[in-house]
């Protein structure tokens, strides 16, 4: 049987085949600047009070930082992230 080993949600290697499961990182470069140009088209075409903005801003910029600490296995999987109880 073959043995895999879990790095990360964008690294899984197969150590019987040597298949490897990586995320590109053209396709992490894309999601960024996706998420980069709708954040600034909202900052620049839609009128909020400046808190909100900033507060918008924040929000965007933890999550992106969770994701990609997600995506490289410093975290473990978000899902099994709670707030609460």
């Amino acid at each position: 049987m073959g043995d895999t080993v879990h790095v990360s949600r964008a690294f899984t290697i197969n150590t019987q085949n040597e298949r490897r499961q990586i995320m590109p990182l053209i396709q992490l470069v894309i999601i960024l600047v996706v998420v980069g140009v709708v954040l600034w088209l909202i900052n620049s075409y839609i009128p909020m009070q400046s808190t909100i903005k900033t507060i918008l801003n924040l929000v965007v910029i933890i999550a992106v930082i969770i994701w990609l600490l997600s995506v490289f296995g410093l975290i473990g999987d978000i899902s099994t992230i709670r707030i609460g109880k």
